[in-house]
């Protein structure tokens, strides 16, 4: 029986791989949440790189390896393109959250909040509402698939070792970072424009007839009303959320590209 030798460039190839894998699972959505317990990380990840290792070339690894410092820069830019691939899905995720956030603190939730223990946090009601909301329409169109997918042609593209850091790579980054208020005022804009009419209207109540406490009849009246339009508004939440996950493979692909 021959036993296959292993050579030092396969365990080095094999490293860098697991690193790339590694670092985009702690940031995946659902696997890289603080539930998840490490060695489940851990274990996923070191099967998903022996699953993707065949399909590596690790013919440089020797000469990007070769002494102590090159190894440990090649070693950073493995992590930091999983780092990038898993930022892509969390900027979407913070957007969400950070939708219910700005309605929770409308409908004066601001002293209701909840243990995450996602973030190990404190969070609004609301906010975990459309978190695990969210959740679930990225399992149900697929996006965990389209991260692993993502990560494994990320190899093809970007070969061990091959990272470049461009300035368009820097901008495509930063924009990912804007985008999480655009997509907190897409998400929370039916909520928090009823609540602002409502506060307009309490405010002309409270003038024209000012014997009405409208402290009082205000708050359950805000709560009633942000969770009317929350209902109603569940639909553009679920088509909306699907559209940006549905997007991720391809912002995925071009900043791929650029690296």
């Amino acid at each position: 029986m021959n036993i296959p030798m292993v050579t030092p460039e396969q365990i080095g190839a094999f490293l860098l791989v697991f690193l790339r894998m590694g670092s985009m699972i702690a940031l995946m959505p659902i696997f890289g949440d603080r539930p998840v317990l490490l060695r489940v990380r851990a274990g996923l990840s070191l099967i998903l790189s022996f699953l993707v290792f065949p399909f590596t070339d690790p013919a440089n690894v020797q000469a990007l390896t070769g002494n102590v410092g090159s190894m440990i820069v090649t070693m950073a830019g493995e992590v930091l393109v999983g780092v990038i691939l898993g930022f892509a899905v969390r900027c979407v995720f913070a957007g969400i959250q950070y939708a219910g956030e700005m309605a929770g603190l409308q409908m004066g939730f601001f002293i209701a909040n909840v243990l995450d223990p996602v973030s190990n946090g404190q969070v609004s009601v609301i906010a975990e509402i459309q978190y695990l909301m969210a959740l679930v329409i990225f399992l149900i169109v697929d996006g965990h698939h389209a991260l692993l997918q993502a990560v494994t042609e990320s190899f093809r593209i970007v070969p061990l070792g091959g990272l470049h850091i461009s300035g368009p790579l820097v901008q495509t980054i930063f924009e990912w970072t804007r985008g999480v208020f655009v997509i907190a005022l897409k998400i929370g804009a039916p909520i928090m424009a009823a609540l602002i009419f409502t506060n307009v209207a309490l405010g002309i109540v409270a003038r024209t007839v000012p014997q009405i406490n409208v402290f009082i009849v205000g708050f359950p009246l805000q709560i009633a009303v942000g969770f009317l339009f929350f209902g109603l508004s569940v639909p553009l939440f679920v088509a909306l959320v699907a559209r940006l996950i549905s997007r991720i493979p391809g912002e995925l692909g071009a900043v791929l590209r650029l690296m």
